[in-house]
């Protein structure tokens, strides 16, 4: 998909100030307690996701998040299906106080190719 100049920008600045995960550590994380959250939209979500994430919309995400993971201190991967919206969602999460908000690096796409 072709993005906006704006949009790269501010996906790009995200990923400059928030840690991305490669896919093969995802598991580590996730079995030391990490939470998945899958910020694509619900048909996506039920279309495929990593098993056990919860779901919250990238548009929905600063109104649910607190009900959903209220501990700032719970380390939160952040994903869609690549890159831009996982920054972007673990940036806005990071500046509500997540200290260990972080996205995956190649998202769902590349969290899927480990098992082909």
């Amino acid at each position: 998909m072709a993005y906006t100049e704006k949009f790269q920008k501010l996906a790009d600045g995200a990923c400059s100030r928030v840690e991305g995960v490669s896919p093969e550590r995802v598991d580590d994380f996730l079995s030391e307690g990490a939470i998945a959250l899958d910020i694509r939209d619900s048909e996506e979500h039920k279309a495929g996701h990593i098993t056990g994430s919860i779901n919250i919309s990238r548009g929905k995400l600063e109104m649910i998040v607190e009900s959903e993971i209220p501990d700032l201190m719970t380390t939160v991967l952040c994903y869609c299906n690549a890159v831009n919206r996982g920054a972007l969602s673990a940036d806005t999460l990071r500046s509500m106080g997540y200290v260990n908000a972080k996205y995956i690096d190649g998202g769902l796409i590349g969290y899927n190719a480990l098992s082909e």
